[in-house]
């Protein structure tokens, strides 16, 4: 039997752009565990049959928007704080970025490698349990659209 190629927990990279238009991308130090969820937001409208209305109506459905949020946990590392914070504070929207480096090592033209997804920090909650470290707890929503980066 032959398992199916997968990537490891490490080839699915999270970065943050904290200064604008620098394209410069940082990992968050102390998250360890991120969940992208990639969402269509969907109508639905009812189409009756003409020639017999008596039948049920058939379901028409099509994408009325995307969205995107990223969710992460870890610990909470002094490496990253101000700037977490300052990005909390500010509400502003930042970009983040997505990197699949099982694509960068093993993709082929035209395989999506990166997507950038302009987000805001939309929630951010730290805990402390006697005897640990303090940890940390994020998520960010989609605000705008994404670029999508491809192998050449």
């Amino acid at each position: 039997m032959a398992n199916a190629p997968t990537a490891d927990f490490d080839e699915l990279v999270f970065e943050v752009e904290f200064t604008a238009g620098s394209g410069v991308y940082t990992k968050v130090c102390g998250m360890v565990d991120y969940t992208i969820s990639r969402t269509n937001q969907t109508e639905t409208s009812e189409v009756p049959d003409c020639s017999d209305e008596s039948l049920p109506h058939s379901i028409k459905r099509s994408v009325r928007s995307q969205d995107a949020t990223i969710s992460g946990t870890g610990v909470w590392a002094r490496t990253n704080h101000q700037q977490m914070i300052n990005w909390f504070d500010s509400g502003a929207t930042k970009n983040v970025r997505v990197t699949h480096l099982v694509i960068t090592a093993d993709g082929t033209s035209g395989d999506t490698e990166t997507e950038t997804y302009p987000m805001i920090l939309a929630g951010m909650n730290n805990a402390r349990t006697k005897g640990q470290v303090v940890s940390a707890e994020i998520s960010l929503e989609r605000n705008g659209a994404v670029v999508y980066g491809t192998l050449a």
